[in-house]
Formats: C-alpha cells, structure tokens, sequence
C-alpha cells in the first residue's frame, strides 16, 4: 500500500531520518575514556580530539536537518513543492559517494583503535600515547605534529593531555587560552599556563603568568586620619546590608581617627609597607548575598556585618589600601579570572597581597582561579564567627577520621580563619570593636555622673519570635522585679507571640537600640544567638548581662545550631567569652528552670553598681594593635616554621591525661599558641620534662606531640596542619605551648610588639 505524503509530511520525515543518521554518529563518535564514571558537573557530550572524522560526518547531517527547517519556516507549508526536497535529496546525494568514503575510513579507524586498547587493557590506567590522527588539525593549514613528552620531572603530563582530548570542551575557559582539541594547542596550555608539561621545543621556559609577581608598594604605611578613601571603595556597593555596614562606619569614624593618632603617637609600634587588601564577604555575594538581605530588615544576624566594617575602618585608619566588593563577577574581574567556569588559572598575577573572605567567597575563589587557588591561598583570612578547628581544616585526616562536614576541608593554616572571639587558639582572634566604646573612648574623670544612671528596666537580647519559645517563665520571673522590654521584629498585621508583661519596641536602628540600652540596668540573654556582639555592647553601655548556663554544654553532638561546624567546643553558656573573660559582677549564668535561682540573681543584680566596661581588645586601639600585629608578623607563604610569636613567649606545660592543650594552658591562666607548637616537636622536649622515652613515634595525629605513660610511648607531629591545641585523648598528656598575654588583648604577648 502506497501512503502520498503531504509535502509537510514528508519534510518532517526527512528531518526525522536526518536526526537519527546523526545521533548514531554521534554516538559511536564518543570517545571510549567518556563511558568511564564523569566527574560532577560535566556532561558526556563534551568530546575531545577523537572522532573528528564523525564529528564532520555529524555536522553535515546537522546542516541539512537545518537546511530542511528553515526552508520549512520560509516558506508557506502548503508551497513547499517535491522540486524543493529535490533539491536538498539531490545536494545529499552528491555528498554520498564521500560520505560513505568517510564512514568507511573510519569504522576503521576506530576498529584498530579498539584492537590497540583491548591488547593494553591491563595498563588502562596508564598514560597512552595519542594517535597519529591527534596531532592534526584538518582545517589547520600546514599540518602540525606534536608527540607528547616522557620527562620525569612532568610525570602526570600525558594524563593531563588525555583529559584535555577528552574534556576540553567542558570549560570555555580553555578555548580562550588557544585549546582547540588538537595535542600542539593542549601541550602549550599544560606547559605555558598551566605547569604540568615541560615547554615546548624552540620556546623559552617563562615563569606562568600568575606566578610572577606584581610590582610590590614602597610605600610605608602612614596612620590615617579619615575614612574618606574607604567611603570611596565602599560607593560601588549597594543593598541593606551595605547601609549597615556604612552607617557603622559614619557613625564611628571620629572615634576611628582619635584612636589612630593615639596609635600613631605610640612608641613600639613598627611602620610597615603598605599593602593591597581585598576584602569580599561572599555572604552577601550571589543568591545567599539575597537570602542575607532578606534577613537585615527582620531581625537577621547583623554579627558578621560588624565584623566587616570594623576590618574595613581598622585597615583604612592602618594606611593601607582597601578594596572592598561583594559582588561575584567584580571579583573575578579583580583576580583576572579566565571567562569560562573556573577550570584555569587565572590571566594574570593577583595584585592583592592579602584577601579576606569567609567561607562563601573562599568558594568563589576556588570556583574562579582553578590551579592558582593552591597557589595564591597562603594570602586567603576567613572571616569565620564560629572557629575552624585544625581536625575539620585537613580533608584527608577529617574523612579518614569522621571529621568531615559541609565547612572544613579547605587544608589553609589554621591560624588563616579569623573569630569573632578568643573562642578558638588554633585559630586567629579578629574580633569588632564595641560601639559604645568608641562613642565613650574618653577618660573616666570626663564622664558625667548621670552616664551611670540607670532605669529599674530589663532589655531582652532576641529579636525573633523564636528565640522566646520555652522562656515565657524565665522572662516573667524578671518581669516582676524589672520593667522588661523587648526589640522583637514584628511583621505587618501579625499579632505579637510575646507575653502581655513585655513591652515590645519592634526592631530598632542601631542607634535607637544603644539609647535603650544606656537607659537600663539588665540586658537578658535566651539562650540564643550564641556568641554575639551585643552583650559586649551592653557591658559597655553599664548593662549587667544576665545568661542561660547550658548543662550539659551545647556542641556539635546535641546542639542543631552547633552540627555541622568545624569545631568541637562545649559551649558552657550563651556567651563563653562574657563568662570566662570578663564574669561578674558584669557576667551572671544562671539555670533558666530553676527560678530561686533567676530570683536571687536579680536581686543581686539590683544592689550592683557597675561602671562602663569594655576589654582592651575590643576597643578602636585594641583592634589596630592586633591587626597591624598580624599583618606585620603573620606569613602563611612561607616554607619556614613560625618566629612570631618568639620562642621567649613560650611556657611549656604537660598536661594531665584527657585534657587538650585549651584547658591545660586556661587553667593556668594563659594562652594556648599553636605557632609555638614546633618547638615542642622533638625528643629533646620530652626529656627536658623529664620524660623518659621507651619508644617514639612520628605520626599524623592531632593529638602529638604527646606522652603516654602506659609504655611511656612519646609521639612527634608529623603534618604541622594538624598542630592543634584543641583535642584530648584519656591515653595521651599532651605537650602544650602555652603563653601570657597582655592584660585585655589574649592575641598579644608582651614580647609580641
């Protein structure tokens, strides 16, 4: 039976049959490495050298399918005529006779190519030598032929040239440094850009483009008086959190500046060269930059903004150069990242000597510079509120060791992630400065009286719904002997969920929320947020601070907020720090079920007479101190161990079984240093403790170095990534650097400055 096809029809069938020729070549032209297990986030279709001949064969099918469509598009349907299919069956025929010579020669091809590799099978996981076809361009001009080189001193070239055949295509980026499939254009990528082949023949060896370095500054840094030039760096920024952190700025900056020509005045500091910073918080970079504006208005955390815009003022008043972005493609701008999605290095040098980001922007910058990351990332200081502790930072040791979550993992120096507080010594203090602090950084002769003069008035430190829930009875048991209020976020039309005795203020301007504060003698803690500024900010206001004890503590093993962080730390309270540094009389825990307990807290409270009250290290001077102490002293890029701070810093201390080093040196009303840890990794150490050693071991543990008495086993470090001062173990007594530091300031020591 005959069919007659409307000359629709049968256009679409003659596209149909041309799809189906097509996916078949292509699909015996995938190469035979693509059938293996693909790496996330490339897709199988992304071919290499192999199979040109298909590929061409492919292409040509392609373009009479498209030939066919738009003819079907310009035309009328009911016009197009047998004279037009015609035309394209006529066109295909005079292809035939070379296709077919095509098809054969490769069939072929691939059949010697398959015969080769089943005879090597046992050695797949070798480098293979490319075919003869690899070495061709068949639209180049003259041919040329390049052989991949067995140098010794380039031993994973071929298998770089072998995943380039295969996935050049998945990256747009290598394109644009002259990739295109063949091994000449590959082999100068891997040895011009990249530095995994030995360069080629009758090419000089040049360092790579990003490894030279840029011209460095001469300039000396010089104490600034004005925040002008940061105003000018912030300006390109916008959104709610930006106005934050510039109404911070504004704000503080005559204190800023007072505290800069006290520095400057200060006779043991040293002048340093000035340097390029770029700071890029990655949390409000991209979608989560938008989820955290989302919050700003509602009652968000607002901790890390003021973290970033005290760095931000610290580093201007230093007289260094800031760079301030938060936005991802101005970042890659700033790095010179190659267009594409991040599998090359970077074009150039990065002109910043140092970069501070937080967890977010560290994978940014991952995702933008490919090899270079390694390269540049003894530059990188994480913002990081909460601590990195070393057993999270190493991949390796954190997979093999049941450490691994979704932070960690990055392998920087420990001493690289920078806290809101003194929480983590493996880790660098950054810090903020208390705001009040600043406004009132005159001397106490100068105040007037009527400063310390305080309403019978309660303020709650909450400011969402569901911090209250379970502390209803808590509240009320300081609601009747304090006026109590609240600055909870209220959404429009939406009754409030607080009790009837609180007075709710709704969520108030920073400066709203300090004249309250200056107004009452009790700031209240739920229980969360865990470890933020405002408590501090109280105290200096003359606030007594009043907190939930946790017992058992809050960590990552029973606490939601907690899981999941690179850190192993018992959180005693709401706010350790206010507890163990600063304590009563400004300081009260109490059991938030026991309500004797609240009542004979309170009433404690209210005979107390306390004074404005802030730490050294959280004032304008204390944080340039430590901050021009850092970038003065730290040097992650070098291969040489620590000299800052100096060996005549160190107190050695052998702690009793089961303790870490945190404890032992805390317990002894010092400081824990993990720059000093080296100096206690040798025998000698041991002995000169009195240690007789039956055995020594040199392991991966972060427990070394160590002492176990059953055996009197001594064990040396033998990754100093893992030199860690948290971690106990009841076999081990752990040898620990302990240190003093200055009154107010537990990141400097004496001999520091």
């Amino acid at each position: 039976m005959r069919v007659a096809l409307r000359p629709r029809s049968g256009c679409l069938v003659l596209c149909l049959c041309l799809s189906v020729v097509t996916l078949l070549l292509q699909s015996l032209w995938v190469p035979l490495e693509m059938t293996r297990d693909e790496p996330a986030g490339r897709s199988p279709e992304e071919q290499g050298q192999r199979g040109l001949g298909f590929r061409r064969l492919a292409l040509r099918l392609e373009a009479l399918s498209t030939q066919v469509q738009r003819l079907s598009k310009e035309r009328d349907f009911t016009q197009l005529t047998r004279n037009d299919l015609s035309l394209i069956l006529q066109s295909f025929r005079q292809d035939q006779q070379g296709l077919a010579h095509l098809v054969e020669r490769e069939l072929k091809r691939v059949s010697q190519t398959l015969d080769q590799l089943s005879r090597h099978h046992h050695h797949h996981h070798q480098p293979q030598t490319p075919s003869p076809h690899d070495d061709q361009r068949p639209h180049a001009g003259p041919t040329e032929k390049c052989e991949v080189p067995m140098d010794p001193a380039y031993p994973v070239c071929a298998q770089k040239v072998e995943f380039l055949q295969a996935r050049w295509q998945s990256d747009p980026c290598y394109a644009f440094y002259g990739v295109d499939g063949t091994t000449c254009s590959i082999l100068t990528y891997l040895s011009q850009v990249e530095d995994f082949c030995p360069p080629r023949l009758g090419r000089n060896h040049t360092a790579l483009p990003w490894h030279q370095k840029p011209p460095s500054y001469t300039e000396k840094a010089e104490i600034r008086t004005t925040l002008r030039p940061l105003y000018e760096a912030i300006s390109n920024n916008s959104g709610l959190a930006m106005k934050f952190i510039r109404a911070r700025m504004e704000r503080m900056s005559e204190r800023w500046t007072q505290a800069g020509v006290r520095m400057k005045q200060s006779s043991n500091r040293t002048i340093s060269a000035q340097i390029r910073v770029l700071l890029y918080p990655g949390a409000l970079a991209g979608s989560v930059g938008q989820r955290f504006e989302a919050m700003v208005e509602r009652g968000g955390p607002l901790g890390e903004l003021v973290q970033w815009a005290d760095l931000s003022a610290c580093l201007t008043i230093l007289g260094h150069n800031v760079t301030f972005s938060t936005s991802q493609r101005q970042l890659n701008s700033l790095i010179g990242a190659a267009p594409g999605r991040g599998s090359c290095p970077i074009q150039r040098p990065i002109t910043f000597d140092l970069i501070y980001t937080d967890y977010h922007g560290l994978a940014h910058l991952q995702g933008a510079m490919g090899l270079a990351f390694q390269h540049y990332q003894c530059h990188f200081r994480i913002l990081d509120s909460f601590g990195t502790e070393p057993v999270f930072n190493l991949a390796s040791y954190a997979r093999s060791h049941g450490y691994k979550t979704l932070w960690g993992s990055w392998g920087l120096q420990p001493l690289q992630y920078m806290t809101m507080f003194p929480h983590t010594p493996d880790n660098s203090f950054l810090g903020f400065v208390s705001e009040e602090a600043v406004r009132k950084e005159v001397r106490e002769d100068e105040l007037e009286p009527e400063s310390y003069r305080k309403e019978r008035i309660a303020v709650v430190y909450g400011k969402q719904d569901y911090m209250w829930q379970g502390k209803s009875e808590y509240v009320k048991v300081i609601s009747e002997e304090l006026e109590t209020h609240a600055t909870v976020y209220q959404p429009p039309g939406h009754a409030s969920n607080l009790p009837s005795f609180i007075r709710n203020h709704g969520l108030l301007t920073q400066e709203h929320f300090l004249r309250l504060l200056r107004r009452a003698k009790l700031f209240v803690g739920l229980g969360f947020p865990y470890e933020g500024p405002a408590p501090i900010e109280a105290i200096a206001l003359g606030c007594i601070f009043l907190q939930p004890r946790f017992d058992p503590p809050h960590s990552s093993e029973n606490n939601d907020f907690y899981k999941g962080k690179p850190t192993t730390r018992q959180i005693s309270s709401q706010h350790p720090y206010a507890e163990e540094f600063i304590g009563k009389p400004y300081v009260w825990s109490v059991d938030v079920t026991n309500s004797t307990e609240i009542r004979e807290a309170v009433g404690a409270i209210l005979s107390t007479e306390v004074k404005s009250f802030t730490p050294q290290e959280f004032t304008c001077v204390g944080m340039l101190e430590r901050v021009h102490g850092y970038i003065t002293h730290q040097n992650f890029c070098s291969k040489s161990a620590p000299t800052w701070p100096p060996e005549s810093a160190l107190k050695v201390h052998l702690g009793p079984l089961g303790q870490s080093c945190v404890s032992v040196c805390r317990r002894s009303s010092l400081l824990c240093e993990p720059a000093l840890f080296h100096h206690l990794n040798t025998l000698s150490a041991f002995i000169s403790l009195g240690l007789g050693c039956s055995s020594t071991v040199q392991e991966v543990n972060h427990l070394f170095p160590s002492y176990s008495p059953w055996g009197r086993h001594c064990g040396l470090q033998q990754e100093p990534l893992l030199f860690s001062c948290a971690g106990s173990d009841p076999s081990y007594r752990r040898l620990c650097p302990c240190r003093v530091h200055l009154p107010g300031q537990v990141a400097l020591c004496p001999d520091c400055l």
